[in-house]
């Protein structure tokens, strides 16, 4: 006979953890991000520097960023009109971890190749 799962009742508060991945889980979110980080880009520009990230998942994710506080928009007085994103305050203190995750990356790919080479 199998055990009954218990049902918890009780609520917890949401973990910080879980809380702050919600703002940056999604596809392709860290790289706008980092992106970003060196500066105010325009969708074009942000198009060309993560060129496999179609531009309607690109216009989503800027748009949540934007709700969400970390992305700024701007629309420049142009003709034709154009459009810049940048980091808020809040988005800025998402660059030192993300430049912790790209500096875990940079280990692992070199790790890797270390290891590639000496199979070699």
């Amino acid at each position: 006979m199998p055990l009954k799962r218990r049902k918890n009742r009780t609520s917890h508060p949401p973990c910080a953890l879980s809380v702050c991945m919600s703002f940056i889980g999604g596809a392709w979110t860290t790289n706008i991000i980092w992106y970003l980080s060196s500066g105010p880009r325009r969708f074009s520009e942000l198009r060309v520097d993560i060129p496999l990230v179609s531009a309607k998942v690109l216009t989503q994710r800027l748009r949540e960023l934007e709700e969400h506080g970390i992305v700024s928009r701007t629309v420049l007085a142009t003709s034709p009109p154009s459009v810049e994103y940048a980091l808020t305050e809040l988005g800025e203190e998402f660059k030192p971890v993300i430049q912790a995750i790209v500096d875990v990356g940079q280990k692992l790919t070199a790790a890797k190749t270390a290891t590639t080479d000496a199979a070699a």
